[in-house]
């Protein structure tokens, strides 16, 4: 693969995951233009997880060692009498966000016809979520006034913003980051709170993914192709800087105005592949 192409997919994949507009329905595209496939798709997608990851976990490194510190708290919490800190509380929710999501991806791997999972991966599947779910976050981000912070949350709460992960999980187009930002204003959290606690659960999602990439690299039965680790170690690199950029571009984004901008976006960016897809041969 030529360096720009590894480029153009690793700054994508970095912009774009953290975004509410969908990484995947993105790097779907991408790879599908520069014809990606069988072990040279699956070594870029897990390395492109692997940069975004390292992004995430150290632009909010005070809440994830928090999270973690919760943790062990948590362990602790049935020899001790203590009262949950807030650390632990956070740790609870990450916790509590994951398990359905989980379940419903590797029962999805698992049962799903190939052909029905290749039609899922098409340009309509991704026109008519981004559209779709882009209204979605409008309405969640425009119906009324939201001021919940984390310290307002529950586990019940938790559990709702993970679990529509599942849904960004199996549909390409759907953005993992985008609705559960949306469920997250549907239930009162202000924009900034609710993008946090979007990319703080997405992170051991992201570490899941990314490892399950590399298991099928690791299991590829056919095992050719052109990309090389070196290419994967550039798109991890330039994924990682992306990422970086694009959270501290959103939260700065978040602090000044509404969702409306990606909104608008994923309209224009829905409806131009409904029109250019029989042009451009996509389908």
């Amino acid at each position: 693969m030529s360096f720009i192409q590894l480029a153009i997919i690793a700054l994508i994949q970095g912009i774009t995951e953290w975004l509410p507009i969908s990484s995947s329905g993105h790097v779907l595209l991408a790879a599908d233009y520069f014809a990606l496939k069988g072990r040279d798709e699956l070594l870029i997608n897990a390395m492109a997880h692997l940069g975004t990851l390292f992004a995430v976990l150290l632009y909010f490194w005070r809440d994830v060692s928090r999270a973690i510190s919760g943790g062990f708290e948590l362990i602790a919490a049935p020899f001790s009498k203590k009262a949950l800190s807030s650390s632990a509380k956070l740790a609870t929710n990450i916790l509590a966000s994951l398990p359905f999501t989980l379940i419903i991806v590797v029962a999805y791997e698992a049962l799903m016809p190939d052909a029905t999972k290749s039609a899922l991966r098409s340009v309509w599947t991704v026109a008519a979520t981004t559209i779709i779910f882009g209204l979605a976050l409008w309405w969640a981000d425009a119906k009324g006034a939201q001021s919940r912070k984390e310290r307002d949350m529950g586990v019940r709460d938790a559990i709702l913003i993970g679990a529509t992960q599942a849904i960004a999980a199996i549909l390409p187009g759907t953005s993992r980051s985008g609705i559960t930002m949306t469920t997250a204003r549907a239930l009162g959290f202000n924009r900034t709170e609710s993008a946090r606690f979007s990319m703080l659960i997405g992170a051991p999602l992201l570490a899941a993914v990314g490892a399950y990439a590399f298991y099928q690299l690791g299991t590829e039965t056919s095992p050719e192709g052109i990309a090389t680790l070196t290419d994967g170690l550039i798109v991890a690199g330039l994924s990682f800087v992306s990422g970086i950029v694009s959270i501290g571009a959103l939260m700065a984004i978040l602090k000044r105005m509404s969702f409306l901008p990606f909104v608008i976006y994923r309209l224009g960016l829905g409806i131009g592949l409904v029109v250019s897809a029989p042009i451009l041969g996509l389908i």
